[in-house]
């Protein structure tokens, strides 16, 4: 059965609200302080084990992301790179702005019960938010990007398996950090209920978030597992 193209006006509109939820969702996470998803505590505990920014390393991992999908679909593509390029730069200002936003709100002096609750609904919003803009597949994090091609080349569509798969080079680098220091930072409940249950959040979003938007431009991906 064919996919229905989206027009432009939706593709726009779907890719700016899941960027949007996205970035707040990583907002609470940052004020609330209760663990960082695992790419962002992979590279806070990197930064104190070697004087770089933390900037300068979410950059690298983005890098990183853009290699191995590069490996992984065994072609350099262009348009894709170029798209993660993209959204890399105004996710990274609007998760800054949310943050300065929600700060003067003083989220840390709500009961702890209350702030648990918040970091993980956060936690549900970038879930969320990356099952819509994968659907729409119009430019994505490098991250996700690997996510994505993980889930339909190699693992028949399982958004589970897809995520955990994906978080398995950055819970390789706090592993080995924390042998090394025998300290760890930026790990928290919000960080182990994301390595829990963000695949899962996916894939329930897929089906019951605006379930008429289906995943676009497979193709690009199915062609090379041919």
């Amino acid at each position: 059965m064919a996919v229905k193209k989206l027009t432009v006006g939706q593709q726009i509109f779907y890719l700016t609200f899941s960027v949007l939820i996205n970035a707040l969702g990583n907002a609470f996470t940052v004020i609330l302080n209760l663990g960082s998803a695992l790419w962002t505590a992979a590279a806070v505990n990197l930064i104190y084990v070697i004087p770089i920014s933390l900037t300068l390393v979410l950059v690298m991992e983005g890098v990183f992301g853009i290699i191995a999908n590069i490996c992984m679909l065994r072609e350099v593509d262009l348009r894709r790179i170029a798209g993660n390029l993209l959204f890399m730069l105004p996710f990274s200002y609007l998760v800054g702005f949310f943050t300065t936003l929600l700060r003067p709100v003083h989220l840390t002096h709500l009961p702890l019960i209350a702030q648990i609750i918040l970091d993980l609904f956060g936690v549900v919003l970038i879930g969320v938010a990356i099952s819509i803009y994968q659907r729409v597949n119009l430019i994505l994090h490098p991250l996700d990007d690997m996510m994505q091609i993980m889930r339909f080349k190699y693992l028949r569509g399982n958004a589970v398996k897809a995520q955990l798969a994906a978080y398995t080079p950055p819970i390789i680098v706090i592993v080995v950090l924390v042998l090394l220091t025998h300290q760890i930072h930026a790990v928290n409940i919000g960080t182990i209920f994301a390595l829990l249950f963000q695949g899962t959040i996916v894939g329930y979003a897929d089906v019951w978030i605006f379930p008429s938007l289906k995943h676009q431009r497979l193709n690009s991906i199915n062609q090379q597992s041919r």
